[in-house]
């Protein structure tokens, strides 16, 4: 004779914390700030010439887009 037992109780969802949110938010806009003064530098012609200065303007703009990645996610994560 076999035993059935329940299974067990299904855990609660894990609800978002929003200073974590918060902080988040926050960061992403810290990281939008090297490609803000990376367009400044682009549009004002500092680095027309040098490739080197474009190279940084590109890394600039890239961790820009890692700012708008994290604002993105810190406001698009699943609710509970």
């Amino acid at each position: 004779m076999s035993e059935t037992s329940a299974p067990p109780p299904p855990r609660p969802p894990e609800q978002r914390n929003g200073c974590v949110t918060a902080l988040m938010i926050v960061a992403g806009v810290i990281l939008l700030l090297p490609g803000l003064c990376a367009l400044i530098f682009v549009f004002a012609g500092v680095a027309k010439t040098a490739s080197d200065d474009l190279q940084f303007v590109a890394a600039c703009l890239l961790v820009a887009c890692f700012g708008v990645a994290l604002i993105w996610w810190a406001i698009r994560r699943p609710r509970s």
